[in-house]
């Protein structure tokens, strides 16, 4: 069993952040994840200046702003529909699955994103 994942006799899986494996799919963003059945989540801290560029994925996503501030574009590049919108502390993003998107760090940031389904990739990571 990987470090930071304590199970117990009731199929629960007890998790620490700081002992979970750590991975940076891109510049300036790193990310711990926890993989369950039906959803995961990941703390994802981008540096001021990470520029994640549009992309979508199947998972439905929610961006839960922990820290920082980010702007977020939403829709196709170039479409009428896309809009940009800035997000601080506090704030929540839902994300419908395939919906285009893209997050530019204004600031050091820290973000908790839920996915579902989980997946062991999502728009982010190199191929």
């Amino acid at each position: 069993m990987e470090a930071g994942r304590k199970k117990m006799a009731s199929g629960a899986v007890h998790h620490k952040w700081d002992d979970l494996n750590e991975d940076a799919p891109m510049p300036k963003l790193t990310r711990r994840r926890v993989v369950g059945k039906q959803a995961m989540i990941s703390r994802v801290f981008l540096r001021s200046g990470c520029d994640i560029p549009t992309h979508s994925h199947a998972n439905e996503q929610l961006v839960c702003v922990i820290s920082g501030k980010t702007r977020f574009g939403v829709g196709a590049e170039g479409s009428q529909e896309r809009q940009e919108l800035i997000l601080s502390a506090g704030e929540v993003l839902e994300l419908p699955g395939n919906c285009p998107h893209s997050c530019y760090a204004l600031e050091d940031t820290l973000i908790l994103d839920i996915f579902s389904p989980p997946s062991q990739t999502t728009g982010i990571d190199r191929h």
